[in-house]
């Protein structure tokens, strides 16, 4: 069933090419590009069940064999990022249906988004670095269109700040997969991990800390994460969410993937990782703090959580690297859907900025309920799956003597909740006055209703904003089995005897 491998990336990519053909028959492509997730979700599954039950698989494309070939390979790790990816963009597709108006449909949104989908499933199960920087490549291209879609000259000059940090990081990438082969003759991951040991400690110290600038940029991490909250708010509510969700994830993956193979270094834990995840939680959640536009705090919270998953990583434990599997896990379905509710008060009321909403709880309760619990599972309130996750990275933590990063943690914890329930007593607290709201981006300007009349919201957007919620809950219900599964994920981290094995024979 070796077949299941290459198939996240397949569809995609040839529902992308049915999708361009379809252009003028817009509710067609929107069903067909629903149905293409539908199945990269269902083979994504089955991929994670195989390789639960049957161990590491591996694809040699074209028959060639692994290290001259390309691979592609599932573990644990890469296939729990496909389901959780790809149930996150099947849900955003849905709720953009409902969002999106024809113009910016028409702007090749649906081929362009599964292109997107490709390149991240590609990022995932990736065998070699060049084809890690290819499959980046995909996943960026379809990002540039995604952020300026049909933008005003706002989105468009934020889009081309993310345009160029971006190209810049691809160009430190390409040169660190050139400088790899030059000192080790391989650019197979599998191959790397035994030839490396073979080159000098100094020069693979710097190899390593290129890729962990080149991926840091990409997973916003301090003080790589500038662009960030300037580029995601100005995009369509969809577009955030994905980016959001998923894109700095396929960057923290990347670290992951890079240090726990390639670059293990030879002092546990990694003081530099350390340093770099509390400067990440705080830089992050003091900018969440100094916001007043929902968006813009909800930008900086990535920030603020992506040093959550470096502080997994940087343990180097067992413990460590679970509790950072299953944060990702948690951070992607919890924050998408906190975009997802940003986006349809957007949409229902024309801004996103504080000071211009007030009330929202008695004209849409539905909508402060589904803000409530992702914001509260952001934040680490029990019985939430935040709490689950920051718990398992404390007490990682504290088996390793290392109280300092533990305690920042919780700090930040404390400084989440301030944050998020500025957002409640701005948007959904205090009294409504008659305000007229600013024209942004997406929204058509619009006075906001007096007397607390009910917001309209698209039933499609509650939908799958409620179905993204709802799994964030399914995922604190089911804490057990799948920090289990992430232990088992981390061990295969630790130890990469199964994965060289597959790939090389």
């Amino acid at each position: 069933m070796n077949v299941l491998v290459p198939l996240p990336v397949v569809l995609p990519l040839v529902a992308a090419a049915a999708s361009v053909l379809l252009q003028r028959w817009l509710r067609v492509q929107q069903a067909f590009g629903v149905l293409a997730c539908v199945g990269t979700l269902a083979a994504s599954i089955a991929l994670l069940a195989r390789v639960e039950s049957g161990g590491v698989s591996a694809v040699q494309l074209g028959g060639w064999p692994a290290p001259g070939g390309i691979t592609l390979v599932a573990d644990r790790f890469s296939a729990i990022m496909l389901v959780v990816s790809t149930a996150v963009v099947l849900a955003v597709l849905v709720y953009a249906l409902g969002q999106l108006d024809a113009a910016h449909e028409s702007l090749y949104f649906h081929p362009v988004y599964l292109v997107l989908v490709a390149g991240v499933s590609a990022s995932f199960l990736t065998g070699d670095l060049f084809n890690l920087f290819v499959a980046f490549e995909i996943m960026l291209t379809a990002s540039y269109v995604l952020i300026t879609l049909g933008g005003s000259g706002a989105q468009v000059r934020a889009g081309m700040t993310y345009v160029v940090i971006s190209l810049v990081a691809s160009t430190l990438f390409v040169a660190g997969v050139g400088l790899v082969y030059a000192a080790t003759g391989t650019v197979n991951m599998a191959d790397l991990s035994q030839r490396l040991a073979e080159v000098p400690g100094d020069l693979r110290m710097a190899l390593g800390l290129l890729f962990v600038c080149v991926f840091g940029i990409k997973a916003a991490i301090f003080p790589l994460f500038f662009w960030l909250p300037d580029a995601y708010p100005t995009a369509p509510s969809p577009v955030t969410a994905v980016f959001a969700g998923l894109l700095t994830k396929v960057g923290v993956y990347a670290i992951i993937r890079t240090q726990t193979l390639l670059f293990v270094p030879v002092g546990r834990p990694s003081v530099v990782l350390l340093v770099i995840a509390g400067a990440t939680m705080v830089v992050g959640v003091l900018g969440a703090i100094a916001q007043n536009d929902i968006k813009r705090i909800l930008s900086f919270h990535i920030v603020s959580q992506i040093g959550y998953m470096v502080m997994g990583l940087a343990l180097f434990t067992l413990a460590g690297l679970a509790g950072a599997i299953f944060y990702i896990v948690h951070h992607i379905i919890v924050k998408t859907a906190l975009f997802l509710v940003a986006g349809i008060i957007e949409t229902a009321t024309g801004t996103a900025a504080l000071s211009r909403l007030a009330g929202l709880v008695r004209r849409a309760p539905l909508v402060a309920a589904l803000f409530a619990v992702p914001a509260l599972s952001l934040a680490g309130f029990p019985p939430f799956s935040g709490f689950v996750a920051k718990l398992a990275l404390v007490r990682a933590g504290l088996e390793v003597g290392q109280g300092v990063i533990v305690g920042v943690s919780l700090a930040v914890s404390l400084l989440t909740i301030f944050s998020m329930s500025k957002i409640w007593g701005g948007a959904f607290w205090g009294s409504l006055t008659e305000q007229e709201v600013s024209p942004t981006p997406e929204a058509v300007p619009r006075p906001v209703p007096a007397g607390g009349a009910r917001l309209r919201v698209p039933p499609t957007m509650l939908l799958s904003t409620a179905a993204l919620v709802a799994l964030s809950l399914a995922v604190a219900v089911a804490a057990g089995p799948l920090y289990a599964l992430s232990e088992r994920a981390a061990a295969n981290l630790l130890d990469t005897t199964a994965y060289v094995t597959a790939v090389l024979g």
